[in-house]
């Protein structure tokens, strides 16, 4: 028989959504602030010929470059005032993350409730102007030593200049993504890289027609990546709504002649707990080098040359690394989010047990066990959706980043979005039917 929220699920309907007016005010809020991100993105720097950044850009969108600029919507190969995006605030939120679990007064920090919660954040705000200052500092230089620079004055003025617009772009970013987060539908910085990364897909569809009808791509080769596009968005629907679901038993328990308790429930695990932070995580800590690199194509010692060359897409190392980090972040994201122990404790506490494990230690050993075959399964899952753009920008010469990190962004923001729209309605009509029940105990 189905519950009472499936069956609400179930009568979900244009009207309802018409009646939900607060939900109406959030999505209008959402859509107006991934709008005002869009117009930040055509603003420039100051300093730049926008003509000759251009032409630089286009020599190396085939590289680490071209997808960062898909992740910033175009903003970094137009070098405007969001160019380096949300990506230090991620890259601080991955310090934080690291140093709570090494840290002991900052582990105390975070179990302190909603004030630790104010405080980590706090601090990760304060490394993000630390990361933002470096990165656009190197940026600066960087375009300065570029051959056919695009700065129009080179000096202290423009490296300052740039520094302090980049910087107040990422901060400006990342309030509005918490102001997304509190007042509009979703996660705010998630659906940020998401309107980037949608707003780059038109562009690639164009080239895509233009490669096909120039005879660079093969009409039936463009049809089979459109069906393999199809194949990876069912893959990453199926496998980010897979769980494995563990039996939880509690015992009956009697209070004076009644009998309460005995009833089952499910623990959920899914095979991708971590999401899409590993790859966003790892993406973000490539950004600096890779962009220092990207700059100074051509320019520089031997070994920076040669260093390039290995971290191009495609090249074993790059993708080694690439892999390498997005298996850690795997694992490190699920250990943060998910601790056995804690689980095991509070199951303990309730007197919920699973069937033929002891309650405690091994029920923790036990949710351990299982979490940690789930999390490698789902980080070779995401090393596989994420390196599938690698072998064919590289084997099959697509002259567009096709990938499975940007569709793994813009799927698995859609289900959560979705999600949460869906949250709302409920509670909409949950809303509706009390008052109804209100009504009716007054007239009674």
């Amino acid at each position: 028989m189905a519950s009472a929220a499936e069956q609400l699920a179930a009568n979900l309907n244009f009207g309802v959504f018409a009646k939900a007016t607060e939900l109406k005010k959030r999505l209008w809020f959402t859509l107006f602030a991934l709008v005002v991100y869009r117009i930040g993105t055509y603003i420039p720097i100051p300093g730049i010929d926008a003509g000759v950044m251009k032409q630089l850009f286009d020599q190396q969108k085939g590289g680490i470059l071209g997808m960062f600029d898909m992740f910033a919507g175009g903003a970094l190969s137009r070098m405007t005032i969001f160019a380096l995006n949300i990506m230090p605030y991620i890259s601080a939120s991955i310090i934080m993350q690291l140093m709570t679990s090494l840290v002991p007064s900052l582990e105390a920090l975070k179990k302190e409730g909603e004030s630790g919660r104010k405080k980590i954040n706090q601090y990760t705000r304060y490394f993000t102007v630390l990361i933002t200052i470096a990165q656009a500092y190197g940026i600066a230089v960087a375009l300065e030593g570029m051959p056919g620079s695009p700065v129009l004055d080179p000096g202290w003025f423009f490296r300052f200049t740039a520094v302090i617009t980049l910087l107040g772009g990422t901060l400006f970013l990342m309030w509005l993504g918490e102001q997304i987060t509190a007042r509009g539908v979703g996660n705010g910085i998630s659906l940020i890289i998401f309107a980037g990364i949608v707003a780059q897909l038109p562009l690639a569809l164009v080239q895509t027609l233009e490669a096909t009808r120039v005879g660079t791509l093969n009409p039936l080769f463009v049809l089979l990546i459109g069906v393999m596009a199809v194949g990876v968005i069912a893959a990453i629907v199926a496998i980010e709504r897979a769980q494995r679901r563990i039996l939880i038993q509690y015992p009956k328990r009697q209070q004076g002649n009644r009998i309460f308790g005995g009833e089952s429930s499910h623990m959920p695990l899914k095979i991708n707990t971590s999401g899409v932070i590993p790859p966003i995580f790892a993406s973000s800590l490539l950004l600096l080098p890779m962009t220092v690199l990207g700059f100074s194509a051509g320019q520089g010692p031997e070994w920076l040359a040669t260093l390039r060359i290995w971290l191009e897409h495609g090249a074993p190392a790059y993708m080694a690394l690439y892999a390498g980090m997005i298996i850690f972040f795997a694992f490190f994201y699920t250990a943060v989010v998910f601790n056995p122990a804690d689980t095991a404790e509070n199951l303990k506490k309730f007197g919920g047990f699973i069937p033929g494990i002891r309650p405690g230690r091994n029920t923790a050993q036990y949710l351990d066990y299982v979490l940690s075959r789930l999390t490698f399964v789902g980080a070779i899952y995401l090393v596989a959706i994420c390196l599938l753009p690698e072998f064919l920008m590289k084997h099959a010469s697509v002259p567009f980043y096709f990938g499975g990190t940007s569709l793994l962004i813009v799927v698995t923001v859609t289900l959560d979005t979705v999600g949460q729209i869906q949250s709302h309605l409920l509670a909409h009509q949950y809303e509706g039917l009390i008052k109804k029940a209100k009504l009716r105990g007054r007239r009674g």
